[in-house]
Formats: C-alpha cells, structure tokens, sequence
C-alpha cells in the first residue's frame, strides 16, 4: 500500500511564488520585446486631430530615451573612477534598452551596481546615474508588465542594495539603499495602481459589452416568444375550424363515398394532431404566469380604437389610408396593428407633444406600412424601457419576409416604415414601402 504525500499549503505558496519569480523574471529574461505605440482611446487622446495622434502615440518612446539622455547627462558630470562608460554611458543604454528588451535591461542595470562599486570604488552601492538609471527601468519594466513583476523587482532591488551595501562597502550607504527603497516602493506602487485600475476598466468594458450582447439576445428571444404567443392563437382558430369542417363535411353530402367519408376523417385527425403539437411547443415558450387572453386577436379594423386611446393620451394622430381596403391574412393584420401601436407609443415616449400620422398602403403584392411623428415639443423623460420595441417590430416583419426601416427624419422626428407581403405580386416585381407610399417613404 503507497502513502500520498501532499505538500503544506504553505510549501504550495512557496512553490508557487517561486515559479511566478522564475516565469516573471527569468525565463527569457533578454527576449526581443519591442514597445508598441502607445494606444490612442482613451478620453483626451481619442479628440486630437488623426495627423497628431500618429505623433503622439510615440510619446512614451520619447520619454524613455529623454530619461536616457538625463541618465548619460548626471553620470558624465559625476564620472568617478569609472569614467563616463561606467557612470554614464552603460546607465543610459540600460533606459535605452527597455525600449526591446525590458527585462534583461532590469538585469543589465542590477549588474552596474556591485561593478560600479568594484571598478570604481565607491562608497556607496548607488550613484547618481545608477539611481536615475534604475528607478527609470524599474518604472518602465513595471509599466510593460504586471504588478506581480514590480514586487519582484523591488524585493530584489532591496536585497542587492542591502548585499552590496553590507560586502562591499563596509556597511556604508545605508541611508542610500533606504532611499533606493523608498523611491522605487513609491514609483512602482504608482505604476501598479495605474495598471491595476487599466485593468479593471478593460474588465469592465468587456463585461459591459457581454451583459450587452445577452441582454439584445434576451430582448429578441422575449419578443420571439411574445411574437408565438399572439400567432397561436390566429393559426389554432384556423386548424381548429379545419377540424370542425372535416367532421361536419360528410353529413352535407347525401350518401357520401366511403373514399370522401375517409379523406375527411383523415384531414380531421391531421387537424387535431397539428393542434395538439401546436399547444405543446408554445407551451415550451410560456412563462409560467402566462394567461391566454380572452378576447380575440387584434387586426387593422381595430385601429381607430387604438387611434383614439393614444388621442386621450396626448398624442394628436391622423390615419391615411390608399388602395383597395380588402381583408389579409389575421397573422399579417395582427402584425401590422402590432407595428403601429408599438410605433405610436414610441411617439408618445420618446417625442411628447408631437403630432404623428398612419399610413396603411394597400397594394397589390400585400400592405404598406408608414407611421412617422414630428419633433417633440415637450420635455423628453429617460425611458426605462429595454429596447424591445424596434426589435419586436423587426421581429415580425422578417418572420412575414418583409421589409422595415427606422430612422430619424430630417426634421426631428422618427418613422417607421415596413411593407409586409400577403400574396405574390403577380408583376414578379419586389414591392417595398417605396411602392406603396411612393417616394415618401
């Protein structure tokens, strides 16, 4: 019988940093990692003219290399026995070289410290370009890389000050390494919290852009499922009718062949089982407070009805109405009432005071839909609705295969205008809005 051995959760967070430090620092420490332009979003940067902002994104690259300049500059001045190489120069291609290689520049300016104090025997571990040198790449190496790496890179910094500091020098300097500690702390808990909130905002804008995409997914499945709600009630009228005329159509014929007796029997069972499935898929869809309405379905012979409630409302409308009025199908007339009454109380929403007018097209290849308001002339109150309606009225103009606009007119206001085909044009054309208001619409 083997014994499992399992690790302390101790020793696990111990491992555990260890890795995090050798994946952060190590591995690939002088990669070739280029600074990209600095990106150009955000609430200042987005309004400057396009000519500057190709310019202004390389500002950070500026900045590094003016840091590299001013590192060279207080190294030259203070050049001890190390001469400028050591105390200038080597200092500033460190800055230079977290431009490409950010990392190995952070080991690159560690290694300039127990030399600077070997070749040029200081009695300090940091010089004046060294400071400046470091505390640059120690900003800009965090700035390039995540908050982990800068607790590292500081906890590092601190034991190299205090090895250098206790070997080298004799234990002299050490107000020098606490001002290495103190200054690096403050610069990279700066970068850190800077990148910490980046990030939450980069969190949040992808969280806000889900919640977004789920909630226009949400909207158009309710409206689907209101949209089955409606027509289950016009398509079981319908087979249920087909049911009571199969049944009572053999006794209208007198001595009726077994063959027709069959074929309506046939057509009745067909009937009742289409309905059947019928009630069983729509009660997938139901919400469980759902209550089938008593009263029948909607069509356009009920628009005045409508017309008058939004009228008491205060929304002034007049009602137009061109070609042959005939009756359509009940699921195109509960659509069309639909789409004009959502698009009324959008009106009365979104534009108080104005005044809105209906236009039913009746053509030849189906019916013609215009329903436009003018400019509000009251003030305007946040809507707390979701946004169903637009995508409810789309919904029920492609489930016709028809078409639908909804755009801002010219003067202010808002129209909706949609064409919901009935039966095929017999000229083949395709018949729009446009056919049936004209150029208008």
């Amino acid at each position: 019988m083997t014994e499992t051995k399992t690790r302390s959760p101790e020793l696990q967070h111990a491992a555990g940093a260890i890795e995090d430090l050798r994946q952060d620092l190590f591995r690939d420490a002088f990669a070739y990692r280029p600074m990209g332009p600095m990106r150009m979003d955000g609430p200042l940067t987005r309004r400057l003219p396009a000519a500057l902002a190709a310019r202004v994104a390389w500002a950070p690259h500026a900045a590094v290399l003016g840091a590299a300049l001013i590192t060279f500059l207080a190294g030259f001045t203070t050049a001890g026995n190390g001469g400028v190489l050591l105390a200038g120069l080597l200092p500033a291609v460190c800055v230079a070289m977290t431009l490409i290689r950010p990392v190995g520049a952070f080991w690159m300016s560690m290694a300039l410290v127990p030399v600077g104090v070997i070749v040029g025997g200081g009695d300090e571990p940091w010089e004046p370009s060294t400071f400046i040198s470091h505390l640059v790449v120690l900003f800009v190496v965090a700035a390039r890389t995540r908050p982990r790496t800068a607790a590292w890179m500081w906890v590092l910094t601190l034991l190299l000050g205090l090895v250098v500091e206790g070997a080298l020098t004799g234990g002299a300097g050490g107000p020098n390494t606490a001002g290495v500690a103190v200054a690096s702390a403050f610069a990279l808990l700066v970068v850190s919290l800077v990148q910490v909130r980046r990030e939450a905002q980069r969190e949040v804008t992808v969280q806000r852009t889900v919640t977004a995409v789920e909630r226009d997914r949400r909207t158009l499945l309710e409206e689907r499922t209101t949209i089955a709600r409606e027509l289950h009630d016009v398509v079981a009228h319908h087979m249920s009718v087909v049911a009571i005329q199969a049944e009572a159509a053999p006794y209208r014929v007198e001595n009726p062949p077994p063959e027709l007796e069959q074929a309506f029997v046939t057509i009745r069972e067909n009937a009742v089982a289409a309905l059947t499935e019928l009630r069983r898929v729509l009660g997938v869809v139901r919400a469980d407070d759902y209550e089938a309405p008593d009263a029948p379905q909607p069509t356009l012979a009920d628009l005045d009805r409508l017309l008058a409630n939004v009228g008491e409302a205060g929304l002034v409308t007049e009602k137009a109405v061109t070609g042959a009025v005939r009756e359509l199908p009940q699921g195109v007339e509960l659509s069309a009432y639909r789409i004009i009454q959502e698009a009324l109380s959008n009106s009365l929403r979104h534009a108080p005071g104005a005044t809105a007018r209906v236009e039913i097209g009746y053509v030849l290849g189906g019916l013609g839909l215009r329903v436009v308001n003018g400019p509000p002339t009251g003030p305007v109150k946040p809507s707390p609705g979701a946004g169903h309606g637009i995508t409810g009225m789309r919904e029920r103009v492609a489930m016709l295969n028809g078409e639908m606009t909804a755009e801002a007119t010219a003067e202010g206001g808002y129209e909706v205008t949609a064409f919901i085909p009935a039966q095929r044009a017999e000229s083949g054309a395709p018949v729009g809005p446009s056919a049936a208001f004209g150029e208008q619409a």
